[in-house]
């Protein structure tokens, strides 16, 4: 066990993995997680996923689109977790951005976590669906513990 700030005892073991896209649904997911994180002396693991349909473009896009859109994820998961503000004084968070399809990228960051926090709407399409294909994806394939938290 380690201490932070003073304020809170970390077990480095217990990680609990929150995907943050920018949606309500994920700043009510990030509350909750970080409300865990606190109440189990966990790490929070903010996650954001972006992808590339490359299909979309019939080839293969150029490396530096690759980067310029990776850092802008890293650039929107920063000032998600920095809007939580106060919510997360004390926990330890790592942020996490990659590749890929959201389900995926949750599901394989949370392989170590205790439990997966996703929002039940994120940001696709779907407005009239009351779960969203990336929480339900998720709730089917993660190896741990989900929460489906509503925003």
């Amino acid at each position: 066990m380690t201490r932070i700030r003073g304020a809170v005892t970390v077990s480095p073991m217990i990680v609990i993995t929150v995907g943050v896209d920018g949606s309500d649904g994920a700043a009510a997911a990030l509350r909750w997680a970080a409300a865990e994180a606190r109440l189990r002396g966990a790490r929070l693991r903010a996650v954001h996923a972006w992808h590339i349909p490359r299909m979309a473009y019939g080839y293969v896009p150029p490396v530096s689109l690759d980067d310029d859109l990776g850092r802008a994820a890293a650039e929107g998961l920063d000032k998600w977790v920095r809007a939580a503000g106060a919510e997360l004084e004390g926990i330890q968070v790592e942020r996490l951005t990659a590749e890929g399809s959201a389900s995926t990228v949750l599901t394989d960051a949370a392989s170590d976590a205790e439990l997966l926090v996703v929002g039940s709407r994120g940001l696709g399409g779907f407005r009239e669906l009351l779960l969203g294909s990336v929480s339900h994806q998720c709730a089917q394939r993660a190896s741990c513990p989900v929460v489906i938290v509503r925003g």
